[in-house]
């Protein structure tokens, strides 16, 4: 399996607070891979690096083996790693069929029309709604809409932060329902996840990150099994 992305020795700060240290990982084509760890592991932080908004002061970030450090995170996009950030971010303003427009402005000349139609078939809800403003879809629509938009770009690398927060837990499922149809559709996800049972039933592979430190890796399956981890994160 090749790599698509390689994340070598990373350090992120805030100010003086070292939020992510000597972060090393790779996600290969088809994987789903997940990052999981208590609120404040430095997941997010490592996302949001990759993607371009925050940057690393050692190590590099290798996407379809071309260097991403120095690429602005607008045109990160149009390289094909799309990112769902935490919290949905949604144009709240704007129509469902408008924010996934806005997922497509990599896009230009291509049949916009056609992947509006297969996003659609993906998620019917959306269907459904499309002329409704964003703002006035429950969490779980809005986490679908985000979903939706990324995946307008034609992602090579789809990157979910924290996809089930503050949804209930039929929503929870049926996100991880998605999931897991994306994946055996061929998208390659990065998945950082709370919920770490939930993570690691869908994930190739998983990172526990702890203080901003990869402490343990493995199959999904492994960490699933792994007493520590279920003592840690699983309620075992």
């Amino acid at each position: 399996m090749a790599s698509i992305l390689k994340v070598d020795n990373i350090n992120v700060y805030y100010g003086s607070i070292h939020a992510v240290k000597d972060v090393s990982f790779e996600v290969n084509e088809g994987e789903i891979v997940t990052l999981i760890g208590a609120n404040g592991a430095g997941k997010s932080t490592t996302l949001n690096t990759i993607s371009g908004l925050l940057h690393s002061r050692t190590g590099s970030i290798t996407f379809l083996e071309e260097p991403l450090d120095k690429v602005p995170c607008h045109k990160v996009v149009s390289k094909g790693l799309a990112l769902v950030p935490e919290g949905r971010r949604v144009f709240l303003q704007m129509t469902v069929q408008e924010n996934l427009e806005m997922g497509a402005y990599t896009q230009t000349g291509k049949n916009i029309a056609q992947d509006l139609d297969t996003i659609y078939a993906l998620f019917p809800r959306l269907k459904e709604r499309m002329k409704q403003i964003a703002g006035t879809l429950s969490g779980g629509e809005q986490q679908m809409l985000a979903m939706g938009r990324a995946l307008m770009s034609h992602p090579k690398l789809l990157m979910l932060d924290e996809p089930s927060m503050g949804l209930a837990p039929i929503l929870v499922e049926q996100i991880f329902e998605i999931i897991q149809n994306l994946h055996k559709a061929g998208t390659t996800i990065l998945l950082v996840e709370q919920n770490a049972a939930a993570a690691l039933s869908v994930a190739d592979r998983g990172y526990v990150l702890e203080t901003g430190k990869i402490v343990t890796s493995g199959t999904g399956r492994e960490l699933l099994a792994s007493p520590a981890i279920k003592k840690a994160y699983l309620g075992g």
